[in-house]
Order: C-alpha cells, then sequence, then structure tokens
C-alpha cells in the first residue's frame, strides 16, 4: 500500500513539473483547452495540463524582415529591382496565432505586393527623389493591412534601387547637360558682372584725375618684375592724337609740294 501511494506521489509531482511552463519577458503564451483558445500566458510560470491543454509561444519583439529583391516597371515603363527592409512587431499574441496561418511569410509577401505596386504608379524620378515618401506610403499600406493580424508596421526602408546600364548612362547624359548649362549660365553671369565692374571701373578712373596715370605706372611695375628684353613706354593718348595730327599735317604738305614742282 505505501509502494502504491509513493508511485502516485511520484506520478503526481512528474505531471506537476511537466505542466509548469516558462514565458520569458519578450513572449508571449497562447493557451489552448481542448483545441479552443482559453487564455493568454504572461511571462512568468504557467500551468498548463497535460492532455487537456497546449500552448504556443509568440515572439513580440521588434522583427528586421529582409523584402527580397523585386523587379518592377515604374509609371513611365523602366524596368527597376528594388529591396527593401520592414520593422514590425506583435501587439497581440492571439490574433498573430489564430487570424493567420504564418504571419511572417504573410507579412513578407504582403510587403513584396505592396513594393511592386507603388513602384508601377510613379515615374523613375520620383523613385529616385521620393524615396522616404513612397517608404512612408508603403508602411502605411501594410500596417492597415496587417492590424487584423495583430502586427504592428513600424516602418519600411526602401534599401537599394538598381537600374539597367542603359538607363544609367542616360541618367549620366541627363546631368552632364545640366552641369554644362549651369557652367554656361554661370560663366554668363560673371561677363556680365565684369563688364559692369569694368565699365564702372573706366568711368571712376575718367572722371578723377591722375587715376590712369596711376593705373599705368602700377602696370608698368607689375611689368617690370617679369625679366624680359622689352621695354615699355606709357604715351598718353592725347598725345598719341597730337602725333598723328602731326603726321597727317606732315604728309599733306609734301604732298602739295610734290604736286607743284610737278606742275612747274
Amino acid at each position: 500500500m505505501e509502494s502504491l501511494v509513493i508511485i502516485l506521489v511520484v506520478i503526481l509531482v512528474v505531471i506537476l513539473l511537466s505542466s509548469i511552463k516558462q514565458i520569458n519577458d519578450y513572449e508571449r503564451g497562447i493557451k489552448f483547452t481542448c483545441g479552443k483558445f482559453s487564455s493568454i500566458m504572461n511571462p512568468g510560470w504557467n500551468v498548463v495540463l497535460p492532455i487537456f491543454q497546449s500552448y504556443c509561444k509568440v515572439d513580440i519583439r521588434t522583427k528586421a524582415v529582409d523584402v527580397p529583391e523585386q523587379e518592377a516597371i515604374t509609371k513611365d515603363n523602366v524596368s527597376v529591382r528594388i529591396n527593401a527592409v520592414i520593422y514590425y512587431k506583435i501587439f497581440d499574441a492571439s490574433k498573430s496565432i489564430l487570424a493567420v496561418e504564418n504571419f511572417y511569410y504573410a507579412v513578407s509577401q504582403l510587403a513584396q505586393t505592396t513594393m511592386r505596386n507603388i513602384v508601377g504608379s510613379v515615374t523613375l524620378d520620383e523613385l529616385l527623389s521620393e524615396r522616404e515618401k513612397l517608404s512612408s506610403q508603403i508602411c502605411g499600406i501594410i500596417d492597415q493591412a496587417t492590424d487584423p493580424w495583430g502586427v504592428k508596421v513600424e516602418n519600411v526602408e526602401l534599401k537599394d534601387i538598381s537600374l539597367p546600364e542603359e538607363m544609367k548612362r542616360v541618367i549620366a547624359k541627363v546631368a552632364e547637360a545640366e552641369r554644362e548649362k549651369a557652367a554656361v549660365i554661370t560663366k554668363a553671369k560673371g561677363e556680365v558682372e565684369a563688364s559692369e565692374n569694368l565699365a564702372l571701373a573706366a568711368e571712376k578712373m575718367g572722371s578723377t584725375p591722375g587715376a590712369l596715370h596711376l593705373r599705368t605706372l602700377s602696370t608698368l611695375n607689375d611689368l617690370s618684375s617679369d625679366q624680359s628684353n622689352t621695354v615699355i613706354f606709357a604715351i598718353p593718348v592725347e598725345i598719341l592724337s597730337a602725333f598723328q595730327s602731326l603726321a597727317n599735317m606732315t604728309n599733306k604738305n609734301n604732298n602739295n609740294n610734290n604736286n607743284n614742282n610737278n606742275i612747274q
């Protein structure tokens, strides 16, 4: 009789120990009684009766899932390959088990489909320049669709956008043309500013006595620093004009004398 009692006690202890299940702080347990959902098991030790009850654990930490590279066609018929990473977490453990068969796979497939749809609704320029806006749109669509599954999508980041080699060359040519255009415009603006400054300088020199002479002396000083055999004489324009007038008068007199000699 005593041996029977000892056996029963041992059996009860084994059953009791096997019925204690530990749930970690970053997990939640889903308990089923006779196949029906009964309760959510919080972190700590929980009792699960063998045979009658079962349970499964759900990790509620934020998950970073790499969305496989997808090939899509933009609104302006350009083929691109794009991949992304999605961050989400479980906010309702019971829904993640009862409402969807495999929420990992379901979220990944939904992200791929949504990403292709969004890329197909924008042009290539919008895709390259508004990545944050498109990421927010993808995140909002996925988050709304996964709410019934107990999944909260926190963020979606577009990691890489791959273009065909032909399109890369076209974009490079466009960028080069834009740079050349900017360079021509900048040079033209510089010419305008330079001409305005030169006109202003000439006006000031012309209205200030001795300014041109000082400028001439400064130029000669700059030229003298260069080792050269060239000798430069700065002659005012008025003197050159006087020399030119004198030369013209001399030529005229010579011509008149020659004519008189010919007549005689």
